[in-house]
């Protein structure tokens, strides 16, 4: 089911899914939050965000997947875990058949969360 309507907030937009997919993104919603407990929350492109120091991470509710998308460099950076899962330029489907990968997930937010800083900082300088 995919639901393009806009969403106010995120919790909006995880409460139009049926509840097994809600269930599942709430699982990618809380290990973002646990992983970067300082980013700011909110709805961009139609989608769940986040941000800290620029943005980070979008996901997404589809009828077959979840989608996560960690920009491009979030991608390539982990293209060799990543590479069992159907991926586009700065995008990756996690099939709803299988166990999403919230350890993976939560090392990509990471790794953004680095990336955003170094990038924070070389603007200061």
């Amino acid at each position: 089911m995919e639901v393009m309507k806009k969403s106010k907030d995120v919790d909006e937009y995880i409460e139009s899914f049926p509840k097994e997919m809600q269930r599942l993104l709430e699982q990618v919603r809380t290990t973002i939050k646990k992983t970067a407990p300082a980013s700011e929350e909110t709805i961009s492109y139609g989608m769940s965000a986040y941000r800290f120091h620029g943005m980070l991470v979008y996901f997404a509710g589809y009828k077959n997947h979840l989608g996560f998308y960690a920009i491009p460099s979030g991608h390539e950076a982990f293209k060799k875990e990543l590479s069992k899962y159907k991926m586009g330029k700065g995008s990756v489907q996690f099939p709803l058949d299988q166990p999403l990968p919230l350890k993976l997930i939560a090392k990509i937010v990471k790794f953004r969360v680095r990336e955003n800083l170094r990038k924070a900082k070389a603007i200061k300088k």
